[in-house]
């Protein structure tokens, strides 16, 4: 007897967790110049750092979850979209229905900021207003070039336009897993 009553336990309790953990599936657009976002994008989806790069062609449609809240998971589906000049004309076809965005740049180099301010332009003219998140990557080298006015400019560009920012590292990805359960929760706030 005391058997199925543990068990009528158990499957309620596992039919409760299933109700409330709630489950989202969210299309984000991943963009910046690819050799500075493919090292993060690995230990972002694969939790690993790669040291080779490999270049977007196109578009690269990654899949990450994300735990935003308690027992609440949402599903992303990363369309890492290449950055090069030729895929111009085709990149607003992978911009419609996004979720959100995540920009990624390099700090030490002024000219990737103002190319993913461009890239946010693009994809707001096709979308709307999406959440985002801007990240500057590469905080490690910056002791070896100090671009402070840059990240003033990225801090108050991502203030001005209601964004998330950070900076950050490919081999230290806590704060960019935290970034993006911020921006799952920015996205999933405003749909309800």
């Amino acid at each position: 007897m005391k058997l199925f009553i543990r068990l009528d336990f158990l499957i309620i309790t596992w039919v409760i967790q299933s109700v409330i953990m709630s489950h989202f599936k969210l299309k984000i657009i991943l963009i910046g110049r690819d050799l500075v976002k493919n090292r993060l994008v690995q230990q972002i989806v694969k939790n690993r750092f790669a040291a080779n790069y490999k270049l977007t062609v196109g578009v690269d449609i990654l899949t990450k979850d994300v735990e935003f809240q308690l027992s609440e998971i949402a599903n992303l589906s990363l369309w890492d979209i290449g950055s090069q000049k030729r895929f111009e004309l085709i990149r607003s076809t992978f911009y419609k229905g996004a979720a959100g965005i995540i920009l990624i740049f390099d700090l030490t180099k002024e000219e990737t900021f103002a190319e993913v301010r461009n890239f946010f332009t693009e994809i707001i003219q096709v979308n709307g207003f999406r959440p985002f998140l801007l990240i500057g990557n590469n905080i490690d080298k910056l002791k070896e070039v100090d671009k402070t006015h840059l990240r003033e400019k990225a801090r108050g560009f991502a203030e001005n336009e209601g964004g998330i920012y950070i900076e950050a590292s490919p081999t230290d990805i806590v704060i960019v897993d935290d970034a993006i359960s911020m921006l799952t929760r920015r996205i999933i706030d405003l749909r309800r």
